[in-house]
């Protein structure tokens, strides 16, 4: 192995590298958030979880008419007003303010992790309870999977758009664990810095 090669993986395995990768993570998690959080305020959004929403086990309850969903469904950027006038009925606006405020403060939490280990550390462990959450819609949602409309290819293992959405939160999952090892690390080191200084190697 050439020594210029070398040079390159001890450069990306060090301890400067790891520190700029889990502050990267840091960033990128708190970016989904804070970005899907605040969509959750705009009817569309709010429209588009209706289906994961009205049929979880878990989450179904907080809508007034969960079982009448997909006779008011729009497609993103249609408007309908007898299917927004619903879906104001069906709390699905109030249960999409609720789900976005909680995603902002993960997502600021997160970001926060920058500057405070303790505040980044409750973001990272909300961030990795999330997908268990939004996973289980891979199985509780119908519209997860292709519809058998006529094609060969429909429902297991066929995500549809709706499907491949959830699928993303694995990488949520992986990389909020990251950050809960790393913090978790650096505050056994010492507990009482907030700061963000890399744990030693």
């Amino acid at each position: 192995m050439s020594s210029i090669i070398r040079r390159g993986l001890a450069a990306i395995a060090g301890a400067r590298s790891n520190s700029v990768g889990i502050g990267a993570m840091k960033i990128a998690i708190a970016i989904i958030f804070l970005w899907i959080g605040a969509l959750k305020f705009v009817p569309y959004e709010a429209d588009s979880i209706t289906p994961f929403v009205a049929n979880s086990p878990a989450m179904s309850f907080f809508y007034e008419h969960p079982g009448e969903y997909k006779a008011h469904m729009t497609h993103e950027g249609e408007l309908k007003p007898e299917a927004r006038a619903w879906q104001t009925a069906n709390n699905t606006y109030g249960f999409s303010h609720g789900l976005g405020a909680v995603e902002l403060v993960i997502g600021g939490l997160t970001l926060a992790g920058l500057v405070s280990r303790r505040a980044g550390f409750v973001g990272a462990a909300l961030a990795f309870a999330t997908p268990f959450v939004t996973l289980s819609f891979l199985v509780t949602t119908p519209e997860a999977w292709v519809a058998a409309l006529g094609d060969a290819q429909h429902g297991f293992p066929y995500l549809s758009g709706a499907g491949r959405l959830v699928l993303k939160d694995v990488a949520i999952l992986a990389g909020a664990w990251l950050i809960l090892v790393d913090t978790a690390r650096a505050l056994l080191r010492d507990p009482k810095d907030p700061g963000t200084a890399p744990l030693e190697r």
